[in-house]
């Protein structure tokens, strides 16, 4: 998932507070059967986030200013390349139907 350009400015009372961002890291990884190895937050210039063939989640400070939907994709997104290490259909299903059981039926942190 590439990067867009930066999002305008947000308020820093509007950001996501780390912890409650690893909670819904936490919460998904749950939902989605997985268990992540390390997951870290760090600036990235290209991507909002990636996964190690070890287990290891990183993603970007900024997803932390983006709306609830948008960092629940990339979350879910991430976790399932825990399962599925490619693009291909199986990931793409997968990601498909996590992401619309999440409209009806988010996890709780």
């Amino acid at each position: 998932m590439r990067k867009a350009a930066p999002s305008p400015w947000v308020p820093l009372e509007e950001a996501v507070p780390i912890d409650l961002f690893r909670a819904e890291v936490e919460a998904w990884a749950r939902r989605l059967g997985v268990t992540p190895r390390e997951v870290h937050l760090r600036p990235m210039k290209r991507k909002w986030a990636s996964c190690s063939s070890r287990g290891r989640l990183t993603f970007d400070t900024d997803l932390l200013r983006q709306p609830a939907e948008f960092r629940r994709e990339v979350i879910i997104h991430e976790l399932l390349h825990l399962k599925v290490p490619n693009h291909g259909k199986l990931f793409r299903a997968l990601l498909r139907a996590y992401l619309a059981s999440a409209e009806t039926d988010p996890p709780t942190p």
